[in-house]
């Protein structure tokens, strides 16, 4: 008995589901008469025909090469697919795993049915196109929306004389119309995109997917007229047709081109203006300045670059200051950004992230109370005595329990050895079994597992030096002076990170002050001491992970 697997497909220009139900039960109806087994169904919904990149297509065709059906039963072969090539994709496919097509329309599906329907089938998505384009060329020219809605307009629901819906209608938002023009208003004021998102997230004011604003839903693409910056509805102006949709054939994805500008189209809409033209023109003459001002500061960035490398430095990966990349928040856990001159803050507040610390502080004070700390608290003897303590008693007991766990998988890959010697000298006596071959099996098994176990077991960190202490305190003392001096400091910032992995800036009860935490991890700490004056040094990758810590207070 035959065994079938039924297609059904409706695309994005048929909107019903019961379209699907309805070639199934036709499906089925000719399964019943043919006496064909119904084994399987596929179906792919609202997707269009013009790619191959469907959910159940895909799974058909991988059903079809584990041999689960021989035959293919569709409704027509565009319901397989639309375009020339994957209707032949699909044919070349399923004829190899030994499926047939079948359509109600067609009958078995040959290498003439691919060609002819293949291209009638591409021709009506091209007039389909063309005809789709033409109806909403006509609809933007009489001052209508050609496709999707902006922020600050709802679309309306109307119907005509004849009951037919009216496309293409908006109205106006107040609400929302009120936060477009304070967008400009702020913009053109100084206020860049990042500060009035964070400001509206902030305030609690939905972005226009509903969720929270970022700087690219404000600043946008100018070029292709994206972002509430360059929305030309908000001045009355419907402009169609900037840009085409493709469809890459291997991914599914769509990509947008730009189309030349004798080929956009243009409309007046004075009802749906928003933004008067005196605020939309200073709004322009705003970017223009800040892309001037951007692209200088590129080119002035080119040229250090340029210098950088001509004198053999690599500049551009040095730290801009002593601790860029190191502070951290003591509310958020977000990292610090500069704001102003001379201060960091919170960039998660700054960026309206659901911070509430709004505390900032001066950088040259946070450098050097954190270098104060570094001097005064990590490298005092009763601190660093009872970090090594607990350092030392750690790895004592992970060494422990390496040589314990070492010295019982030795034990037990020796019985194994063992028992493999004993069956192997059965075997040989002529005693062969099956059993006996299984239980080889096993044991040989368990033979390499342990024997990768001890190749995988770390060797003991070595003990440490009673005098490390003093040694680090020393190493503190002439990173601290080289740090003094200005000309060596940004040099040393490298240094800095070896011994502090973070600095957490928590604000205090009291306006300006706060306090700061240095941590670092004991070991890294310990590989920096080490490795001075060793280039051969290799780190202690086996050792506990310690960290350190030390508090200071301060006030900004």
């Amino acid at each position: 008995m035959t065994r079938v697997a039924l297609y059904a497909r409706y695309s994005s220009d048929n909107q019903r589901d019961a379209s699907i139900d309805d070639q199934l039960r036709q499906c089925r109806e000719r399964a019943a008469r043919e006496g064909w087994t119904v084994v399987e169904t596929y179906s792919d919904r609202a997707i269009s025909g013009a790619s191959l990149i469907r959910p159940g297509i895909q799974s058909l065709l991988a059903d079809a090469q584990a041999g689960r059906f021989e035959l293919v039963l569709s409704e027509a072969l565009d319901r397989i697919s639309r375009d020339q090539e994957d209707v032949a994709g699909v044919f070349k496919r399923l004829r190899v795993a030994g499926v047939t097509i079948f359509t109600l329309s067609e009958g078995e599906i040959n290498e003439l049915h691919v060609g002819l329907k293949g291209t009638m089938n591409a021709l009506f998505l091209k007039d389909l196109a063309i005809k789709t384009h033409r109806g909403i060329r006509g609809r933007v020219e009489a001052g209508k929306i050609g496709g999707g809605n902006a922020y600050g307009y709802r679309v309306v629901h109307r119907l005509d004389a004849h009951g037919e819906p009216i496309r293409g209608e908006r109205e106006i938002i107040g609400e929302q119309a009120d936060i477009v023009r304070r967008i400009f208003r702020e913009y053109v004021a100084g206020k860049g995109p990042q500060r009035i998102a964070a400001d509206l997230n902030r305030e609690g004011i939905p972005s226009p997917t509903g969720k929270r604003w970022n700087d690219a839903t404000i600043r946008g693409n100018r070029i292709i007229s994206s972002g509430i910056l360059n929305c030309e509805l908000y001045i009355g102006v419907i402009r169609w047709n900037r840009q085409k949709k493709l469809k890459n054939p291997d991914t599914g994805r769509f990509t947008y081109r730009l189309n030349p500008e004798q080929e956009w189209i243009r409309a007046e809409a004075p009802e749906l203006r928003i933004v008067p033209q005196k605020l939309w023109d200073a709004a322009k003459a705003q970017q223009d300045k800040l892309t001037t001002l951007y692209q200088k500061q590129i080119d002035s960035s080119r040229d250090a670059v340029r210098a950088a490398r001509s004198n053999g430095l690599n500049a551009t990966h040095r730290p801009r200051t002593l601790l860029s990349g190191l502070v951290f928040c003591g509310c958020c856990g977000g990292s610090y950004a500069r704001r102003g001159q001379d201060r960091v803050t919170c960039s998660n507040h700054l960026l309206g992230n659901g911070c509430d610390n709004a505390r900032t502080v001066p950088g040259k004070a946070l450098e050097t109370r954190v270098l104060d700390g570094l001097r005064e608290r990590l490298m005092t003897p009763d601190m660093m005595a009872e970090a090594m303590s607990a350092f030392a008693l750690e790895t004592n007991r992970l060494n422990r329990e390496r040589r314990n766990s070492a010295e019982a998988n030795r034990r037990a890959l020796a019985e194994t050895a063992k028992a493999i010697a004993e069956i192997v000298h059965v075997i040989e006596q002529g005693g062969w079994h099956r059993a006996l071959s299984e239980r080889l099996t096993e044991l040989e098994t368990r033979q390499d597992g342990l024997t990768a176990r001890l190749a995988d077991i770390p060797q003991d960190v070595p003990d440490l030096h009673p005098g490390i202490a003093e040694t680090y305190r020393r190493r503190i003392e002439r990173l601290t002076e080289t740090l003094s001096h200005p000309n060596s400091a940004l040099e040393a910032a490298d240094t800095i990170r070896e011994i502090i992995d973070r600095v957490v800036v928590t604000p205090g009860q009291k306006r300006g002050s706060y306090s700061i935490t240095l941590q670092g991890e004991l070991g890294t700490i310990l590989d920096w001491i080490d490795r001075s004056g060793k280039p051969d040094y290799k780190p202690r990758t086996d050792a506990p992970q310690s960290r350190l810590s030390a508090s200071v207070n301060a006030r900004a």
